[in-house]
């Protein structure tokens, strides 16, 4: 099955992306139980998914965890997709809603990025570094603050590129609710980094 993936698409399988008709054609291999499949669809989005669930739970002990679900329910729900959305709308959708199930069940408070474990490392960088990294922190602090569901709207919109009408369908909601919940994250997030900016 290997010899015959790469020979249909005439691509290498470390190819870091994938597009959207050979997702499609991964998901009916996955369908037909073919693992070398699965592992390039894995290798493709392990990193937007930590990378997407990082910004969303900030839980080092979930994001592993969700992303392997995630990725299980792909291998076992890959011959009901259907092509009525993207192959990455479907997955983001998958661990969404795993995310939000982890997130109400975590018991401790979520991380933040910039801790004073990071002042030290701070100190002995040059002051651009450390404005810039001071900057990251209040950005990352104000994010942990929003409602998960504003925190996904942002997440989605400007860390992984996604227009509202994607985003409605990976959160399951109008596309009027979704708008709804950036107005108001932009409105809270404008308030908490608003001592920044005056301060600059």
């Amino acid at each position: 099955m290997r010899q015959n993936w790469e020979a249909d698409t005439g691509m290498p399988e470390n190819r870091a992306s994938v597009t959207e008709s050979k997702e499609v054609r991964l998901i009916g291999l996955i369908a037909d139980g073919d693992r070398h499949a699965f592992e390039i669809l894995y290798r493709n989005y392990f990193p937007r998914l930590v990378k997407f669930l990082n910004r969303m739970t900030r839980s080092a002990v979930l994001i592993e965890e969700i992303v392997n679900d995630t990725m299980l329910v792909v291998w076992q729900k890959a011959p009901s997709f259907n092509c009525s959305c993207k192959v990455s709308t479907w997955i983001f959708a998958i661990a969404y809603r795993k995310a939000l199930k982890g997130v109400r069940l975590l018991d401790e408070p979520l991380d933040s990025n910039f801790d004073e474990a990071c002042l030290d490392e701070l100190q002995n960088q040059p002051e651009q570094d450390v404005m810039h990294k001071q900057l990251q922190g209040n950005i990352e602090q104000a994010l942990d603050a929003l409602p998960v569901e504003q925190r996904a709207v942002v997440n989605l919109t400007y860390f992984h590129g996604m227009a509202y009408g994607e985003i409605a369908e990976i959160m399951d909601c109008p596309v009027n609710t979704v708008k709804t919940r950036m107005f108001h994250a932009r409105r809270r997030l404008r308030v908490l980094l608003s001592c920044y900016v005056e301060g600059r």
